[in-house]
């Protein structure tokens, strides 16, 4: 299935090339108990071939940004860093910004929200559940301020759903949370990343009943996107699931697996919406490799 020519993806979770890939994951280390040899770099190294080299003495702006003009990647939405806010400076209508929080400080992850969307703007709030310490589950209690103020300054919240890569527990990402949480707040735009596996039938199901709830298939080659996933895109899913692919090195693999999935949306040109607070967010999956 070929691709419409001109038109560039936007990924919703990139990162920039590594300077030091075992200090990216530094933060996860704590609550880690594996000690095995494979996840002596990655905290998921088990799950995963290879990971993307280390960038070295070049400019990770620069590689990043080469990558996505290779792979047809129009924009990016960044973590807030000294590298994305350089470029946001250099490429600036091709950089939107989120913020990772942690949920265990409740007025520090507030006030990082608001001050961060008053210096930069923010597109969206992520959070990692099961990487927190301790962990929170989604529909936490120390969750509900930080759903609050994504609502009052009406920019979406990301948060991972599902088994986690790393080897620590999962409870805290079962997809059922998000039921209540989508009953508590439902002004608020929540989106399952990283899968939902082994629940994404569920997923679908939350979906349909919570219009605020979207799907992201973070973690995933296309081609192991799971069937209820794409069925769901296909249909009436088609304004609910939204894309990305990591690491910037990792476009690449991610684009040539569109092209060999055959199985991906959409079967029709369309746009995948999530409203953020100053513009919409178009993913598409980009199927036409050179």
């Amino acid at each position: 299935m070929g691709y419409p020519d001109g038109v560039g993806a936007i990924d919703l979770m990139i990162g920039f090339a590594f300077k030091d890939k075992k200090a990216t994951y530094d933060y996860l280390r704590a609550g880690i108990k594996d000690t095995g040899d494979d996840a002596a770099v990655m905290p998921a190294g088990y799950m995963f071939k290879e990971t993307p080299d280390e960038v070295g003495d070049r400019d990770p702006v620069d590689v990043t940004f080469g990558e996505m003009d290779r792979w047809g990647v129009a924009a990016g939405l960044f973590s807030v860093s000294d590298n994305a806010i350089e470029a946001k400076r250099r490429f600036p209508d091709r950089v939107f910004f989120s913020i990772e929080v942690d949920p265990n400080d409740i007025t520090g992850a507030v006030r990082r929200i608001r001050a961060t969307h008053e210096e930069h703007g923010l597109t969206a709030v992520t959070t990692f559940p099961a990487g927190c310490l301790p962990q929170v589950p989604v529909s936490d209690r120390r969750y509900y301020p930080i759903y609050q103020t994504c609502i009052d300054l009406d920019i979406p919240i990301i948060a991972n759903a599902g088994i986690p890569g790393p080897r620590v527990p999962a409870e805290c990402q079962h997809v059922m949370h998000f039921d209540q949480v989508c009953y508590d707040f439902p002004e608020l735009r929540i989106v399952m990343r990283h899968g939902a596996e082994p629940w994404e039938d569920l997923a679908v199901k939350l979906m349909l009943k919570w219009p605020g709830l979207y799907y992201m298939p973070s973690a995933f080659a296309p081609k192991y996107y799971p069937k209820a996933i794409i069925d769901y895109a296909n249909s009436r899913g088609a304004d609910k699931v939204v894309d990305r692919a990591a690491p910037a090195r990792a476009l690449e693999a991610t684009t040539r697996t569109w092209c060999s999935a055959q199985r991906v949306w959409p079967p029709r040109p369309g746009p995948v919406h999530v409203r953020g607070a100053r513009s919409s967010w178009t993913a598409r999956a980009r199927c036409g490799c050179a």
